[in-house]
């Protein structure tokens, strides 16, 4: 079986290869989205904690870091998937933390523990999947929780058929960018 790679392509660690998950559980972030968030957020990092949710290889955590961020969380809950993400997270650094949990269920206690301004980036399994299709009412359930918390900004990586109302809790849809089939939606208190 061949493995497959992808890498962080700016900052203290540009170039770092990191293994991808089988894609039968997981769906890596592409290059183009990637960029786009960094591009326009680089310099946004700085003593920021940035979450990644359904994190898979870790690689938007690891180009967080790469760009600053204080810490990097990644939660990962398919154990397989979960492994590699350990193990990519291990060979950049010990800022980079992964768990594995529901991100639903494991997020509310990381942020009870931390007082710090953080940035979260949902990238969620499109709804098309099976088991799935209510994953969006969850990620907006989860925003809505937010609220009380320090959030700087809000991402969410989504299938393109997928609109966001233009409030969720006391977050304000400010961005939104398609990429063919993937959009970003950018939220902001």
């Amino acid at each position: 079986m061949n493995k497959l790679y992808t890498q962080i392509n700016s900052g203290k660690f540009k170039g770092k290869k990191l293994l991808i998950p089988s894609k039968s559980t997981t769906r890596s972030t592409k290059s183009l989205v990637k960029s786009s968030f960094f591009d326009t957020f680089r310099f946004e990092f700085a003593n920021k904690i940035f979450i990644e949710m359904f994190a898979g290889s870790g690689v938007m955590a690891a180009e967080a870091l790469s760009n600053g961020a204080k810490k990097c969380y990644g939660f990962e809950k398919d154990k397989t998937a979960f492994e590699i993400l350990k193990s990519n997270f291990k060979s950049i650094s010990s800022d980079l933390i992964a768990i594995n949990s529901d991100c639903f269920n494991g997020l509310q206690a990381l942020l009870k523990e931390n007082n710090d301004e953080f940035i979260i980036y949902f990238d969620p399994p499109f709804d098309i999947r099976d088991g799935y299709n209510d994953i969006y009412e969850k990620v907006c359930e989860t925003i809505k929780n937010l609220s009380n918390y320090n959030a700087f900004l809000v991402a969410i990586e989504h299938n393109s058929d997928v609109k966001f109302d233009e409030t969720i809790g006391k977050f304000r849809l400010f961005k939104s960018k398609k990429f063919g089939k993937t959009s970003m939606t950018y939220l902001k208190k």
